[in-house]
């Protein structure tokens, strides 16, 4: 039987990683798009599962380029033509949104445009499956209960507009092409391979430091905005059961369930054995250690973005009745797996 050929854009991070090891493990060819770069680090999440292109029958290729760049996009298409696109490419973090604002959408916006004209050009309509993926950030400041497919969107930062162009893009080319086009929108997902930069790998990584050193401040921005936080391994097979759904369509994963940066830090905290208590309200909210009264985490005004969405929760009940997909990590369990990894490593 032959095999599944698979490319997933943005391969090096979180998800893109996630999902090649997913995928490999059920037998699938991948192809990965990784942009150049001259850090050491910058496949390092691949490691496990790197293979030398040397190696005969090798299950995972990896293939330098951008998915700004149009021509690439052709060119790689037309060489893979594969049945399943994963594309995860973008400048994901919104607080650099604001400050990068024509790269973040020349990435999200025009990335997404260029490989769905790719697949166009190319003529792989009905060969390729595409799997866009949008984000909850869409939606702005939660108004009701929950936040689900029928939501009207409210973009709130230039991260979450340029997702935006980039969901009715691929909307529009499903519509228009027939193209099997999906979007998937996905609440805030973690794991032990999130970025450092992300306020929850920050977290965690300072008590895997702090627990040995005892020492420092953690640094952050609004402790009360809230959060739906997922395991990101749970969602990267939501992913791939989109592309399997007999139609395409557009899905919201999540857990249907907020948690505020202050939870995240409770429970991080207990991690160790540390119990946090907070004092003071917004720029000036501290986090004390109880026992020993020390400061550990400050609220400080340059982490506060110009806009920001104060919660997000998300309804996953039509992946749930459509995919039979659900969230199998809870929140706590999310936490304590992140800190243990990070104390691991530091060990």
């Amino acid at each position: 039987m032959k095999k599944k050929i698979a490319l997933i854009t943005g391969i090096t991070g979180q998800d893109g990683f996630l999902l090649a090891k997913f995928l490999i493990k059920k037998n699938y060819i991948v192809h990965g798009i990784k942009r150049r770069s001259s850090s050491l680090h910058s496949t390092v999440r691949l490691d496990s599962i790197y293979q030398d292109k040397f190696i005969k029958n090798q299950s995972l290729h990896l293939h330098y380029g951008d998915v700004s760049d149009a021509a690439f996009c052709c060119r790689i298409l037309n060489e893979t033509k594969p049945d399943e696109l994963y594309h995860l490419a973008a400048q994901s973090h919104v607080a650099i949104s604001f400050e990068l604002p024509y790269y973040t959408a020349s990435v999200n916006s025009l990335g997404t445009l260029n490989l769905l004209e790719a697949i166009r050009i190319n003529k792989l309509e009905k060969i390729t499956r595409f799997y866009n993926a949008g984000s909850s950030e869409m939606y702005g400041s939660l108004k009701g209960k929950f936040q689900n497919e029928k939501t009207p969107f409210c973009p709130q930062s230039p991260y979450a507009t340029s997702k935006l162009f980039s969901y009715w893009m691929t909307k529009n080319y499903r519509e228009s092409y027939k193209m099997f086009a999906s979007n998937g929108i996905l609440f805030n997902h973690e794991s032990y391979s999130r970025g450092e930069t992300f306020v929850t790998r920050k977290i965690t990584l300072f008590v895997a430091k702090y627990n040995k050193s005892k020492e420092n401040i953690l640094y952050l921005g609004n402790l009360s905005s809230k959060r739906d936080w997922g395991y990101a391994g749970d969602y990267v097979e939501g992913m791939w059961k989109i592309i399997q759904h007999s139609k395409a369509n557009d899905f919201v994963l999540a857990t249907g369930k907020s948690y505020s940066v202050r939870d995240f830090l409770r429970e991080a905290f207990k991690c160790i054995n540390i119990n946090i208590i907070f004092n003071g309200k917004g720029s000036k909210e501290v986090g004390i250690d109880s026992k020993t009264k020390k400061i550990i985490v400050k609220s400080i005004p340059y982490y506060y973005r110009p806009n920001e969405v104060t919660n997000l929760v998300g309804d996953y009940s039509k992946a749930k009745k459509l995919l039979k997909w659900k969230p199998k990590t809870n929140f706590k369990e999310l936490v304590k797996m992140m800190v243990e990894s990070d104390i691991k490593e530091s060990s």
